[in-house]
């Protein structure tokens, strides 16, 4: 175990911290444990204040120790306005108090009483931030939806153009019957080859007699 700890407690570079994970190192559980600070599970800090794990990301006011101003069944809006109208009439109020009597215990109150609205104001607000992230992922998943299908019709254009392309290339190919007509040789030709191959072979055949009926002539005499 102490072997674990030192080893992932080295500065190494990305590519030898990542050979640590070797399957060899997984068959004997020796691969690096997860970097400092470690995942909490209890309890962990954060700006002065203690939270627990397993509380919810938006904890109510009675939890927190707060009392609440409005009721639970409530439109945040409306709410919003109320909470801010009477923050500027608390406010005015201060002012009030500083300007005729700035050493009235009251002035203590009225802070207390701003700092009160204050923090129910930022918890509405806070309890708009589910909302928001999901209309923030709409808007995004739109977006990419707008970008795909401008996508698909710039490739739909595109294949369009090809297709008609090769459409007019094979329009302007040659018949192929015309291509293959060009191609043949007329019969005629060959029949007349035939014909003077005859004749000349005849030809040959009656010279070679002459010939060889004027040497039989010859020699009888």
């Amino acid at each position: 175990m102490s072997e674990v700890s030192s080893v992932s407690s080295l500065p190494l570079p990305p590519a030898q911290y990542i050979s640590l994970y070797a399957e060899e190192n997984e068959r004997r559980g020796r691969p690096p444990g997860p970097p400092a600070p470690r995942p909490a599970h209890d309890t962990y800090t954060m700006f002065g204040n203690t939270f627990n794990a397993d509380d919810t990301i938006i904890r109510s006011l009675e939890s927190q120790g707060f009392r609440r101003l409005y009721p639970i069944h409530f439109e945040r809006r409306r709410e919003l306005k109320k909470l801010n109208h009477s923050l500027l009439a608390n406010f005015l109020d201060l002012l009030d108090l500083l300007v005729h009597c700035p050493d009235s215990p009251r002035r203590a109150e009225k802070v207390e009483d701003l700092s009160l609205l204050f923090i129910h104001i930022h918890h509405l607000l806070n309890e708009f931030r589910p909302h928001q992230a999901r209309e923030t992922l709409r808007v995004m998943m739109e977006l990419q939806k707008r970008q795909r299908v401008e996508t698909t019709m710039r490739f739909q254009k595109h294949l369009d153009k090809v297709q008609d392309i090769l459409q007019n290339a094979l329009q302007s190919l040659p018949d192929a019957s015309e291509s293959d007509n060009k191609l043949m040789t007329p019969t005629e030709v060959f029949e007349h080859m035939d014909t003077s191959q005859k004749e000349s072979n005849s030809s040959d055949q009656l010279y070679e007699l002459d010939k060889l009926m004027c040497n039989i002539v010859d020699k009888m005499q």
